[in-house]
């Protein structure tokens, strides 16, 4: 029998699939050709918005109007943050949650025999899961799970409902899977969770424990996925910098830049204290680049607070920003608020905000001409140039060159466009 993982969400999701799919090809399935339907679709589906709910349940339509006969799974967090919602999905024939990821293999087998529709939830733990733990190794960089779960409860937030409380992967594991990533021609290995920067407090370790193990792997570059300002202290920014595989580049999550917001919000910083985190990553990796994720339209956000945020934002000259409009999210604190933002008011604040983010990227790419960067090439996407990714995470286009993909070339950065720069080769690496 085929099978097929469909991935929504966040980067943690896509390396749980890949150790689903692991899990089923050892099970005797095949994976899908690509464009054929599946015997077996498994949707791995995300909650933090309501568009991504709406996503699955769409999806699963799908899957059932392509092959009326195959099995259909819904599991991870729309299940395990919303489990009645999810029993109800029409054509979902197992629903699971987070806690049984790497079970569902046995669960077709039993549905398969049995052709009773299965709805399995149950509660999270505290123990790291390991069996759904693979790496996804599908792109040119190896994005490997390291930390799962979060205990901030921030106000808008369903995450710590669908993944539980902190738990972390062993800095042996850790490393164990990074060398086998970079034996298989990874150059990059980046570092993924739930609340990354939370890594290792139950085990008595910090994030840094966890880069210098994957950094044992011999891999060129380790890069790290979202960060949370307030774990950004000296003592981790000073064990962070000792690490020289390490890439340059801190997605670091700001979701407003009103303090008024923020506090409404529940964050665990203010203004003041963002901006000293910026001040001090970039004075321990100088020309970093800082991306972001900004919230737009939170419950009870006024204008001057908008324009607060705005102002902060490009105060702070983020490479990049990821905007988003607030989803209201059942079972949160701001959901009972009733001072809700109207969806208008979100989407165009949210258009505001994304000019404000390309201006910002434009600035940022114009001040990189001139200089040299190593650049990992990616999967060809054009007959007319190679690209690939700096360590500092811009895409730079080689004009006239066939470069093989993971192939680590210095580059000559010699001009800046929307959303990339191009330069010239000027030797290997």
């Amino acid at each position: 029998m085929t099978f097929e993982v469909i991935t929504l969400g966040c980067k943690v999701n896509s390396c749980e699939s890949a150790a689903i799919s692991e899990r089923f090809a050892a099970e005797g399935f095949s994976s899908a050709p690509t464009g054929e339907p599946a015997d077996v679709y498994i949707v791995n589906s995300c909650a933090v918005t309501a568009m991504s709910e709406k996503k699955a349940r769409q999806i699963i339509s799908r899957c059932k109007r392509d092959n009326p006969e195959c099995v259909t799974v819904l599991c991870g967090c729309f299940p395990q943050a919303y489990p009645e919602a999810a029993s109800r999905v029409a054509g979902a024939d197992i629903v699971t949650g987070n806690s049984a990821k790497g079970a569902i293999p046995e669960m077709v087998r039993k549905f398969l025999d049995e052709k009773i529709r299965c709805m399995k939830v149950d509660p999270l733990t505290r123990q790291f899961d390991e069996a759904a733990a693979g790496a996804d190794v599908d792109r040119t960089r190896a994005f490997i799970k390291i930390e799962d779960g979060c205990d901030r409860f921030c106000t808008y937030c369903i995450i710590p409902t669908a993944r539980g409380r902190v738990r972390s992967r062993t800095p042996a594991e850790i490393a164990a899977q990074a060398k086998k990533c970079t034996e298989s021609g990874h150059k990059e290995i980046v570092l993924t969770g739930i609340n990354l920067g939370c890594y290792g407090q139950e085990l008595g370790l910090t994030l840094g424990d966890a880069v210098k193990a994957a950094a044992e792997s011999g891999a060129a570059r380790i890069r790290l996925g979202s960060l949370e300002p307030e774990m950004m202290t000296d003592e981790e920014i000073s064990k962070l910098a000792a690490v020289p595989q390490l890439c340059p580049h801190f997605h670091l999550s700001l979701q407003s830049g009103c303090d008024a917001t923020l506090k409404r919000m529940c964050r665990r910083y203010d203004t003041a204290k963002y901006r000293e985190v910026t001040d001090k990553l970039r004075a321990a990796f100088p020309g970093c680049s800082i991306t972001t994720d900004i919230m737009v339209g939170f419950a009870g956000e006024t204008e001057e607070e908008f324009r607060r945020s705005m102002a902060f934002a490009e105060e702070i000259g983020f490479a990049k920003i990821h905007v988003f409009p607030y989803s209201i999210r059942k079972g949160t604190v701001a959901a009972e608020r009733s001072d809700h933002v109207t969806p208008q008011i979100k989407t165009e604040r949210a258009h505001i905000m994304e000019e404000l983010s390309k201006r910002l990227e434009r600035e940022f790419l114009k001040k990189q001409v001139g200089t040299e960067k190593t650049v990992l090439i990616e999967k060809k996407r054009s007959d007319e140039y190679s690209h690939g990714l700096t360590d500092s995470y811009f895409e730079v286009r080689i004009y006239g060159e066939d470069i093989t993909r993971h192939s680590l070339v210095n580059v000559r950065i010699t001009g800046a466009r929307d959303g990339y720069c191009v330069g010239r080769v000027i030797g290997a690496v």
